[in-house]
């Protein structure tokens, strides 16, 4: 079986060589045309005049396109229909598309746009949280408060009580591969559309929106993306629109990419927040309350604002057991980049929140972090919850494993519900999969824990200016769309005469290895080697009505589509050749096929089953089970399972310059059953990286007039190879998931990105080797902040 083997990235040669095919790399027709966008200077104010003389008179220039010149409502929003592709007369943050350049070239239409003189009333622009909070710039009536049990009566009561404040900045997504989209006109007014999107979908939708065209009209195909981190699930829309408008229009191929400058100043950034904190604890550092209060900015459109915000709340507790808590949560209105999705899609930031809450605590009463946090731990509950369902590692043989996971992969209705007295989130859902508990015993064995710590406090005892610090935090982190509806997948295979597999789903490739671990799921139903599985670009007339490759479900939901469509297939060839040979006795391995007594290759069955007219093609659909959602109240069961780890980071200070290192970084991480162990660790080393570089290194910086300051890789510090751990041990815990999920994985795209929590912990506890008092540590940990923060611990 190809099925938990560590099998390299299917276009890993492709990549390394050069050869990987993205958007930009599609030969283009002769006479394509190419876009830009004229952006706005200033954040807030309303548009008096556009001379845009200098502009059309370019060299180069076919065109250009204000908002009165498109065809239609020509909106980009994601949700709320608030995102005009062009200013309709208003500016709302500086970068904010105005008007669209038609050239003959990229450059000729980048150098025209800055031809134009515009006119603006400026404004005051709405940039922080209380100047939001003083306008009452929101997004909804009124924050959204969610709560259990009733944390006001048990902080009142609480003999230990703290309070605190922590800053997280945004962070800009950074993909390799910038946003891009060519869109190539039909026939009858239909449009092909090339994105580079996580939710070809909803290209689809808004293009064929804004063209007043059916969705029929409009196919849209991605390869690859190269990179995305939720960057590219809604900010590639205005592209493919503005691609296909143009296309349109101008009856010719329209192609648009955005420069680096371009990209980081136009589209949207990870939420920043601020979380305010009452918290009371008991002498061992169990929380027994706990008030909680958000504040994010969100830009200037909604976007994806709201479930983000939705799932910080969600990931108040990380892996705590919280009692008595109330979640607040405030989405506010401001003259920046739309906020959007990033990777971890607000839990990172409700998480980090708790984590200083821990940390802050352990300061209290002067102990172990690592003793505060598994005070608060949720209680384990594997055994018992392994034992509730059948099945939990796949079968050798694909027939049998089917015949025991149900063809939904729906709990079977034997299981018994969650267990009576299980600890419940504060949204109420039971916790009946935890294993964090032991997944910290041996990540603080295998790291050697306490003795570092240890060590650690000998070093700074006698080291005047370079101070050592060490956390391990742990992560659970909630695996479903959180609008239920998004949780369904669907797939298209076709197996052919020479026993060669055509395989298409809805997910997207964006380097994080979804189409080869689907492929492995394909070759293991067949019983056939991997290099007869082939799967092509993600295509909207192959596979309809998709959901953005997002949420960390790529595997989860386009895995169970594939393997329902695979063995559809197999169970037609199974009947056929049953019938032939009379025997129920067959087994696909090895790319064989054993049938009673006799053997015979795949190919040969294929051949067989074509030549007695059995369809060898079947489309396969799922949706994930047991889950539902209020998110106005703030109850219900809106993950279908977590996934847990631990990161034990070690890191160092320079008290002078507050400059920092990671010196050594040991991660143990909960993906179930893996169905690639390489792909999977290489996500974890990744997410851990990106993690750190979000709470250390990468800080947006906007100027008094809302113009961001940080808008390339000169003046905004991602994460080098350098800044990697020197020391950098990974490994995965090896237990199957409890959920019928696609062979007992579990999903591996956003969990660990919360792992690199920890390095910003270890940072904090290096600060509080400086002095007697609480170094509020606030991120990103810049080496300014940490200097900060060292001279408030000496203060």
């Amino acid at each position: 079986m190809s099925i938990a083997k560590p099998l390299p990235h299917d276009a890993a040669r492709l990549h390394v060589t050069g050869a990987a095919r993205y958007v930009d790399d599609i030969p283009t027709p002769a006479g394509t045309l190419h876009l830009a966008f004229g952006t706005s200077p200033v954040a807030a104010g309303r548009i008096r005049a556009m001379n845009l003389e200098k502009v059309k008179s370019a060299p180069g220039v076919v065109g250009v396109l204000t908002a009165d010149d498109l065809p239609g409502d020509c909106d980009v929003s994601p949700s709320a229909h608030d995102e005009p592709l062009l200013a309709d007369g208003r500016v709302h943050y500086a970068g904010q598309p105005l008007f669209l350049v038609i050239a003959t070239s990229h450059l000729a239409a980048r150098c025209a746009a800055r031809e134009a003189c515009v006119q603006i009333a400026e404004e005051t622009p709405i940039l922080s949280i209380e100047e939001a909070l003083a306008a009452n710039a929101r997004f909804e009536e009124g924050p959204r408060v969610w709560q259990k049990g009733n944390a006001e009566a048990a902080l009142a009561q609480a003999k230990r009580c703290l309070s605190g404040s922590i800053f997280m900045g945004g962070q800009e997504h950074f993909y390799l591969e910038g946003q891009a989209a060519l869109a190539l006109p039909q026939e009858g007014g239909d449009m092909v559309v090339y994105a580079s999107t996580q939710h070809p979908t909803e290209i689809q939708h808004k293009v064929a929106h804004a063209l007043g065209r059916p969705m029929h009209a409009v196919r849209v195909e991605t390869r690859r993306m190269g990179g995305g981190f939720g960057g590219k699930e809604s900010q590639g829309n205005a592209l493919a629109v503005a691609c296909a408008v143009a296309a349109s229009l101008t009856g010719k191929p329209c192609k648009m990419r955005y420069d680096r400058d371009d990209d980081m100043i136009i589209t949207g950034k990870r939420h920043d927040f601020r979380i305010d904190y009452d918290a009371a604890f008991d002498d061992a550092g169990r929380i027994t309350a706990l008030d909680v209060k958000h504040y994010t900015r969100c830009g200037w459109a909604q976007d994806l604002s709201l479930p983000v915000a939705d799932r910080a709340m969600l990931h108040t507790d990380n892996a705590y057991h919280l009692s008595d808590v109330r979640i607040t949560s405030h989405r506010l209105r401001t003259n920046m980049q739309s906020a959007t999705a990033f990777r971890g899609f607000g839990g990172p930031q409700g998480m980090l929140g708790i984590e200083r809450i821990m940390d802050h605590i352990a300061q209290e009463l002067g102990r172990d972090p690592l003793e505060v946090r598994r005070a608060n731990y949720y209680a384990d509950r594997t055994g018992e919850s392994i034992a509730a369902t059948s099945d939990p590692s796949p079968a050798a043989n694909p027939s049998q494993d089917s015949a025991t996971r149900g063809a939904s992969g729906a709990r079977p209705a034997d299981v018994p519900a969650p267990p009576e007295g299980a600890q419940t989130t504060p949204y109420h859902q039971p916790v009946t999969d935890c294993v964090i508990g032991a997944l910290t015993d041996r990540l603080t064995e295998t790291s050697d824990y306490h003795a570092r710590r240890q060590r650690i406090a000998a070093w700074n005892a006698a080291q005047p200016i370079l101070k050592r610090g060490i956390a391990l935090t742990p992560v659970k982190f909630g695996i479903s769309f959180t609008l239920t509806h998004l949780n369904q997948a669907g797939a298209l295979v076709h197996v052919y005469q020479d026993g060669s597999i055509h395989l298409n789903h809805g997910g997207t490739e964006m380097g994080q290895g979804l189409f080869q671990k689907v492929a492995q799921v394909a070759a293991s139903r067949f019983g056939v080697p991997l290099d007869n599985v082939k799967i092509t670009a993600t295509d909207t007339g192959k596979v309809p009505n998709t959901s953005a490759t997002a949420a960390s479900s790529g595997s989860d939901l386009n895995g169970m589509a594939v393997q329902k469509a695979c063995d559809e297939i197999r169970r037609r060839i199974e009947e056929h050749l049953g019938e032939r040979y009379q025997t129920r006795d067959i087994v696909f391995a090895d790319g064989m096929v054993r049938v009673g007594g006799e053997e015979i290759s795949f190919a040969q069955a294929a051949t067989s089953a074509y030549e007695n007219r059995i369809s060898l093609s079947a489309t396969g659909f799922y949706k994930t089970p047991d889950i539902e959602w209020d998110r106005i109240a703030g109850k219900g069961r809106p993950f279908f399972y977590f996934a847990y780890g631990a990161a034990c980071t070690e890191v160092v200070i320079d008290t002078l310059t507050g400059e920092n290192r990671i010196l050594r970084a040991d991660i143990l991480h909960d993906a179930g059953a893996s169905l690639n162990p390489a792909i999977d660790i290489g996500q974890i080393e990744g997410g851990y990286v990106q993690g750190a570089g979000w709470l250390t290194t990468e800080e947006l910086v906007w100027d008094d007039k809302g113009v961001l300051k940080t808008h390339a890789p000169s003046t905004y510090k991602i994460p080098a190879c350098s800044d990697r751990p020197d020391v950098f041990n990974v490994a995965l815990w090896d237990q199957p998931n409890p959920a019928q999920t696609i062979y007992r994985s579990k999903a591996v795209g956003e969990p660990p990105f919360m792992l690199g929590i920890s390095a910003f912990m270890a940072l904090s506890d290096a600060v509080a080797a400086c002095g007697p008092r609480w170094g509020d540590l606030q991120a990103p940990a810049t080496a300014e902040a940490v200097l900060a923060a060292v001279e408030r611990a000496r203060a």
